[in-house]
């Protein structure tokens, strides 16, 4: 019973504080940050960066322990606030780079937390990596 009280006493906090800042990180974001700014980078990273790199990246996150993944995705759906998930710019940007994460390199026990991640940042699968390569 004590450990169980201790964790929960230990866990509060944590999400606690990264409610609080990612919150404020959120806030900023929104005030201080132009949309033409964030709509430039994420067209940067759609139009310019080149697929082998993007596919380098996501092919470096397969490489991770099946832990650290399944760490990551529940992290996100548990400590990041519903305030993010409102804001229109952090969604946006969110969900600009979950897009290119394959569901094969997520690990079998978080695909729950994943479908709930993608949904709740409303991240697109994207569906046919050939076509990105065509429109090059």
């Amino acid at each position: 019973m004590q450990d169980k009280r201790s964790k929960s006493i230990i866990k509060s906090p944590a999400r606690f504080v990264s409610h609080k800042v990612i919150s404020l990180e959120t806030r900023i974001v929104e005030r201080f940050v132009p949309d033409r700014l964030l709509l430039f980078y994420l067209n940067t990273l759609d139009n310019r960066v080149p697929v082998k790199a993007i596919d380098g990246v996501v092919n470096g996150l397969g490489r991770l322990p099946r832990k650290v993944r399944s760490s990551l995705i529940t992290a996100t759906y548990n400590y990041v606030p519903d305030s993010v998930a409102s804001s229109r710019k952090a969604s946006a940007m969110i969900s600009g780079i979950g897009k290119y994460i394959p569901d094969r390199i997520v690990p079998p026990e978080s695909i729950k937390d994943w479908e709930n991640v993608k949904a709740k940042f409303h991240i697109p699968t994207l569906l046919a990596k050939e076509r990105r390569k065509l429109k090059k």
